[in-house]
Parts: C-alpha cells; sequence; structure tokens
C-alpha cells in the first residue's frame, strides 16, 4: 500500500499582508518538506486572513467596512489561469522548490481592478502549476458580504503524488450533493479548509471520512491577537464574537486528520502553533469499500442522479467591437 505524509500548517499568515504571508508560506512549505511531506495544507482563506470583521460591521454603508474591504481587496491575490506567473508566484516556487504539493485557502481577486472576492481553495502541484481551483459554492451567512458564489468549476479531484485530492471549504461539508460530486471521483485524501474548529466542523470532517471512505485532513486557523493590525483589533474581535478574549487566541487551530473509517488519525490540535504533520497509507480507504461505496456498490443509480455543472462562470459580459 502507498503511503504519503501530510502537513497542515496551523501558524498564522500576516493578515492583510499579502508579500508577507507568502514568505511566510513559502518557508513554512520548506520546513514542512524537511519533515518528508509530500502535501501541505492551508487553512481556509490564509491568504490573507479570515475577515471576521464583517459580523460585526453589517450596517448599511458601514464605513468601517467599506475600509477593510478595500484593504481585503488590495493584499488578495490575483491568479493567471493560462499557467503565466501570477500573485502566487512565491508558493509556487516553493512547491516547485520541495517538491511537493500545495492546497493553499486563499481571498482570491479574479481580476486586478474587480471589487469582487471569492473564498477559494487551490491545489498547487510538485511543479508549481495549478491543478485546481475551487471558489466555495455559497459562502455563509454574514460571509456573503464579503464573497461572491463560486460555481462547479474546481468539484474536481485531482492525481498528485500524495494521492488523489479533492477540498472543500467550510460548511460546503453540509452540502450532501457537494460531498457526493467529489465522492463519485474516488478521493483518497480530502482537504477541508476551515477557519475554526469547533464540534460541529469536527463531527463533519469524520462524518466525511466515514461516508467517502477517505482519509480527512482538516486544516483549522490560528490567530492571535497579537497577529492583528492595531487600527483593526476591536473590529475583529467583535466579529468573533461576544466571547473574544481581550487577549489571546482569537482562533485557537483545531487541525486534525480522520482514517476512513471515520475514527482519529491525529485528533484536533488546539492552542498550539506549527506544523502538525500525519503519515498515511493511502490504500487503508480499499479496504473500507467492502461495505460502503457510496458511489459506487453502494449507490443506486436506477433510484438517483446527480448532474454537476463543472462551467467557469464569467461576468456575462460580451463585447463585440
Amino acid at each position: 500500500m502507498n503511503e504519503t505524509t501530510v502537513a497542515i500548517v496551523q501558524q498564522p499568515s500576516a493578515l492583510l499582508d499579502l508579500e508577507a504571508s507568502l514568505r511566510r508560506a513559502a518557508a513554512h512549505v520548506a520546513e514542512a518538506a524537511a519533515t518528508g511531506a509530500s502535501l501541505v495544507v492551508f487553512p481556509e482563506t490564509w491568504l490573507t486572513g479570515y475577515p471576521a470583521w464583517v459580523f460585526g460591521l453589517a450596517g448599511w454603508r458601514d464605513g468601517a467596512a467599506r475600509h477593510w474591504h478595500a484593504r481585503l481587496l488590495q493584499e488578495s491575490p490575483v491568479l493567471d489561469h493560462t499557467g503565466g506567473d501570477d500573485d502566487l508566484a512565491p508558493l509556487r516556487a516553493a512547491a516547485r522548490e520541495a517538491g511537493v504539493s500545495v492546497v493553499m485557502g486563499l481571498n482570491e481577486r479574479p481580476d486586478r481592478s474587480s471589487g469582487t472576492l471569492y473564498n477559494s481553495l487551490i491545489t498547487i502541484g510538485p511543479d508549481g502549476g495549478t491543478l485546481n481551483l475551487h471558489r466555495k459554492l455559497t459562502p455563509t451567512h454574514t460571509e456573503r458580504i464579503v464573497w461572491a458564489a463560486g460555481d462547479g468549476a474546481g468539484l474536481r479531484v485531482v492525481d498528485t503524488p500524495a494521492g488523489r485530492i479533492g477540498g472543500l471549504v467550510c460548511w460546503e461539508h453540509f452540502n450532501p450533493l457537494a460531498r457526493h460530486a467529489l465522492h463519485a471521483q474516488h478521493e483518497e485524501v480530502h482537504i477541508a479548509a476551515w477557519p475554526d474548529m469547533p464540534e460541529s466542523h469536527t463531527v463533519a470532517a469524520r462524518s466525511y471520512a466515514l461516508e467517502g471512505r477517505c482519509f480527512v485532513v482538516s486544516a483549522g486557523q490560528i490567530v492571535s491577537t497579537d497577529d492583528l493590525p492595531a487600527d483593526l483589533y476591536d473590529a475583529y474581535r467583535t466579529g468573533v464574537g461576544p466571547d473574544a478574549p481581550e487577549s489571546g487566541l482569537l482562533f485557537n487551530g483545531g487541525s486534525s486528520v480522520a482514517g476512513p473509517d471515520g475514527s482519529w488519525i491525529v485528533e484536533p490540535v488546539y492552542d498550539r502553533v506549527g506544523i502538525i504533520t500525519a503519515t498515511l497509507t493511502t490504500g487503508r480507504r480499499y479496504e473500507e469499500t467492502l461495505d460502503l461505496d457510496v458511489a459506487g456498490h453502494y449507490a443506486r443509480p436506477d433510484v438517483f442522479r446527480l448532474s454537476v455543472d463543472r462551467t467557469r462562470r464569467d461576468s456575462g459580459v460580451t463585447f463585440t467591437d
């Protein structure tokens, strides 16, 4: 059976500072590769931070919300979908130099002058190229003020030296059709990107592993009050909620790895900064499919049919000169 070592980066990014965050990301990739990892995973919107402030600044034409939206746009990466250099060039170079695959959560700006953002998850291969880009299908609750709805183009499972990899973002794990779209592509390793890891998220991660008979690598953010720009401190704490501490951790990690039987391989790791590693025997999933393969012998295509539109959506505007 094939073995692969995965590494979860439970380290803070440089909030609202793309250049500094990319330097940190490249260093973390190199460090993880030195442990023998072939797959390095970062949490949801690690570039350039989860915009928690929006939950406290949701009023109509709120001046502070408008200010921070503009800052987030300015510090969010733009990708080149034709394969050329883009804002992720330092991360791509780090993956290439280390010979590892990287899954990164990011606030994605689709164009340099766009006022729109997506909550995206990019998979980068060991050659530095893009293997997949998934945009969160439906932002949750107040998140819809920050992020546009994504599309089905990224509902793909891709082959890497670390195994067949797919991924979803946060509450997409409660969308049964999104889950099944990936189950049907026979994931070996599923990436679950989260901002935080309350019990409901750990339940979702273990349930996904049991249902899909795959490994689930959950990456949770770790953010301290010390990581906040001084002028963002009040707004960010308010957005985190009434129990947010005045100092200390606002997001406390919780990264974990679940096996294809739903049991923990690495239980959630809270309150610790670091790189979390685990060695997975990817062939274990095929042992577990003996009694359950939801997209195979346990499916009933004569009863249920699922159609997935994987078209990449555009602005819908066509110019003819």
